[in-house]
């Protein structure tokens, strides 16, 4: 399949990875193996795992430039010299001569001096820690989108059995019109509202199911793996918590000094700073310790016959005087570098105080709107207790009903939404502060049914 990944279309790609899905046995996973899963097959994640490793290797690429080079040819010819002359009666006189020639030469050279090197292994350290810091941020954003994929199953999942729950009640309701419209003590109005309401809990159903479909989609595509079932959520066991720091100016703080997302800005800062070193460097004169070792065998038409070997050592000094303009340009390209550099870096550092600021907020007004949403439910089924009761009484209408069992259905599934929304918050908030991802997903796992 990755052969053909440079020329089939997107959908193409993934029709075959469905194919591949489907002939791999299906299997149930909590959030902790979902994460273990994607970690080993998620494309954009074996990408930015092979990204670093090959980051990586500038460094001992930089480093081996301070380390002697070894060079050595040889040369071995075939010659026929053809000479043309005249003799001393002025007859011309012409000579054949044929004969090898040959040269071995070796060459050892050690930088002494070169400040373009040594900002280079400069340089090549900070790239080293700028694609170490997005790997990690990789991952930490991997563990958001796993948990954004896995939770809108579960809701997903819990929207299929609230709408099944309530077409099941609205036809218990549509029968109950019907009995009691033959009996006489119903009407017609009874029966089609019934009837409607129940038309358009089946479009949801299908609406529903269509979307638990693609969500579960998303979810194998991102751990490679098809399931059976996911563990689903313990409301029992659920306890939303409040942020572990109280203010969000500890969160910003904290985002600020360990998220990944900066930690490679900053690298990347300083690789641009050292760019402007190197940059200079081209001004800068280099000294090289030089050690030479030749032999010549008939090397020219002059030295037939003659065998020459040499010997040197010594120093090399190049010193740069004018190169056009050239070096000036480059510095003044390595400083804008820079300064594009610095600006992205502040850009970034802003932007994640106002998403940290976001998602605080999301857990702690997910806390009260949950207890807000519970509180909902449990009135909304006292509320449809109450409106059945009192139809068969007579004070209620069959309308009153159906749009009690509306309510409630709609207060269920804004509950099931404000939980997953809050363990989501959660996730985010954590993976933009650098907290340890296997943490996160443990905290987040601890919630669902075993």
């Amino acid at each position: 399949m990755s052969q053909m990944s440079c020329f089939p279309s997107t959908t193409f790609r993934l029709g075959l990875l469905a194919c591949a899905l489907a002939a791999v046995p299906a299997w149930s996973m909590d959030l902790r193996q979902a994460y273990d899963a994607a970690l080993q097959n998620d494309v954009t994640i074996r990408a930015s795992r092979a990204t670093a490793e090959g980051t990586r290797e500038r460094l001992p690429q930089a480093e081996a430039q301070r380390l002697p080079s070894v060079s050595a040819n040889a040369t071995r010819n075939y010659n026929d010299l053809t000479t043309q002359t005249t003799n001393m009666l002025g007859q011309p006189v012409r000579l054949q001569n044929h004969y090898y020639s040959s040269s071995q030469n070796l060459t050892v050279r050690q930088p002494l001096y070169r400040p373009y090197i040594g900002a280079q292994v400069d340089q090549a350290r900070a790239q080293v820690e700028d694609a170490n810091a997005t790997l990690d941020r990789d991952e930490q954003s991997l563990v958001v989108r796993v948990g954004e994929a896995y939770f809108d199953a579960l809701l997903a999942n819990d929207q299929v059995d609230l709408v099944a729950a309530q077409k099941a009640a609205y036809a218990t309701q549509l029968d109950a019109a019907r009995k009691g419209l033959e009996a006489g003590t119903g009407t017609r109005t009874d029966v089609d509202d019934a009837q409607a309401r129940l038309d358009m809990a089946q479009a949801q159903e299908l609406e529903v199911r269509q979307n638990l479909d693609f969500m579960r989609r998303r979810l194998e595509v991102i751990t490679g793996k098809p399931f059976d079932e996911l563990a689903g959520l313990d409301v029992q066991r659920f306890k939303p918590e409040p942020p572990s720091l109280a203010s969000v100016q500890e969160w910003t703080a904290r985002a600020e000094e360990a998220s990944p997302e900066l930690r490679s800005l900053r690298a990347q800062v300083e690789a641009a700073r050292l760019e402007i070193d190197k940059a200079q460097a081209g001004h800068k004169p280099t000294l090289d310790a030089v050690a030479q070792w030749s032999r010549t065998n008939s090397d020219s038409v002059t030295s037939v016959n003659t065998r020459y070997d040499q010997k040197a050592i010594g120093l090399q000094l190049s010193i740069p005087l004018y190169s056009g303009g050239y070096v000036n340009s480059t510095v003044r390209q390595a400083v804008a570098n820079h300064e594009r550099a610095r600006e992205m870096l502040e850009a970034t550092r802003l932007d994640l105080g106002v998403r940290v600021h976001k998602e605080f907020r999301g857990m702690t007004e997910g806390m009260l709107r949950i207890a807000a949403l519970q509180q909902a439910v449990r009135s909304a089924e006292l509320a449809l207790d109450s409106s059945r009761k009192s139809k068969e009484a007579g004070s209620r209408t069959m309308v009153d009903v159906l749009n009690a069992e509306q309510q409630k259905t709609q207060a269920q599934r804004d509950l099931a939404q404000a939980r997953y929304l809050y363990l989501v918050s959660r996730l985010r908030l954590q993976s933009l502060v650098g907290e340890d991802r296997w943490v996160s997903i443990d905290q987040a796992n601890a919630a669902l049914s075993r």
